[in-house]
């Protein structure tokens, strides 16, 4: 039985430890935090400037775009650091399965690009 107590020391041990972290962080703000605030330091921040009109306005359809695209390129790498770890055992298959998936990728961003998508008049 001790056998088995003792293999889950290391787990006992790192929920110890993820538990005082989690004190800490929580805390930590309470301890730091400025005690005397002016409106300045109040005031909201938004973006580079501040805060104006109504949180429900209309955006321009280009932070969705460019979002978009972010999300693209963030697949493309999630895909392409598994492939580029298992590339030698893919053979001649996954490398044109890959450069298929680059090539469509390629082509949505060369459309995007024409299109002026990306362009911030």
């Amino acid at each position: 039985m001790t056998e088995l107590l003792a293999d889950y020391l290391p787990v006992v041990i790192f929920i110890a430890i993820s538990a005082v972290i989690a004190v800490v962080l929580l805390v930590a703000p309470f301890l730091v935090a400025y005690s005397k605030p002016d409106p300045e330091k109040l005031s909201a921040y938004e973006c580079g400037f501040n805060a104006f009109d109504d949180a429900r306005m209309t955006f321009d359809v280009r932070f969705y775009l460019v979002a978009i695209l972010f999300i693209i390129f963030d697949l493309e790498v999630a895909f392409l650091f598994p492939w580029a770890v298992a590339f030698g055992d893919l053979g001649w298959f996954g490398f044109w399965s890959m450069m298929v998936f680059l090539a469509i990728l390629t082509i949505g961003f060369i459309y995007e690009w024409k299109k002026g998508a990306l362009e911030w008049d």
